[in-house]
């Protein structure tokens, strides 16, 4: 059993065995490729490491990197991989399934915290909302100097208790609002699903389109929210 083995090869695993679905799911991944510098599951790896350390930088968790674990990487290598978009095709398909993976482990523990309703049984149900975090400290400024606060959109499913990002808003380089942006996801969403699950997004009231969810019907894409005002 998992709960036997320590906590960072708990992870070590989950990332393995992730990143091995990632490379079967499609038949030639454009973002596969050997890096002998920084492994592909050694970025994700450093991701995790610094989400979970008390640090107040880059350069400051590369340090306590190297410190705690003895492991020396270069700046440059690091910081470039961060903005690689070949890594960030990479990470999507790795959370796709690093998601489907948690979500088959609670559910084989008997979790759903909706199993109470089982007219329910037929949709994935997620409540989403926008989140703001500070933008990082080398975001660039636009033309007039300013910089905004990072946004994504997370959505919280609330069948498993799993929190996964669903979308970007903006990094902080520029203003975005936040609705069409979901927007385009469900759209992009659509496009590429083939399921018959139904699902349906509790959302505030800002997201209400009376005329664009009422398209959504043909995708199965439904909304609950609070009733807005006239």
């Amino acid at each position: 059993m998992l709960k036997d083995l320590p906590l960072s090869e708990h992870i070590h695993q989950h990332c393995n065995e992730s990143m091995e679905r990632a490379l079967l799911a499609e038949r030639h991944p454009l973002w596969a490729r050997s890096c002998p510098e920084l492994k592909d599951i050694d970025f994700i790896r450093l991701g995790l490491l610094r989400c979970i350390s008390v640090v107040d930088s880059g350069r400051h968790f590369l340090q306590t990197n190297e410190q705690i674990y003895g492991q020396l990487l270069p700046h440059s290598t690091y910081f470039k991989s961060l903005k690689s978009h070949r890594r960030t095709s990479m990470l999507e398909a790795f959370e796709q399934q690093s998601y489907h993976l948690h979500a088959e482990t609670l559910l084989s523990q008997g979790i759903d915290y909706l199993k109470a309703f089982p007219e329910l049984d037929e949709y994935t149900i997620e409540a989403a909302d926008g989140h703001f975090i500070d933008h990082a400290c080398h975001t660039e400024k636009n033309s007039k100097g300013k910089v905004y606060a990072a946004e994504g959109i997370y959505a919280l499913n609330l069948r498993s208790g799993l929190l996964r990002f669903l979308c970007l808003v903006t990094n902080g380089t520029q203003r975005h609002q936040e609705i069409p942006v979901l927007r385009d996801h469900i759209e992009k969403q659509n496009k590429g699903n083939n399921s018959s699950q139904k699902h349906l997004y509790v959302y505030d009231k800002a997201v209400t389109d009376f005329v664009w969810w009422d398209r959504q019907k043909r995708h199965a894409n439904y909304m609950i929210s609070m009733l807005k005002e006239k």
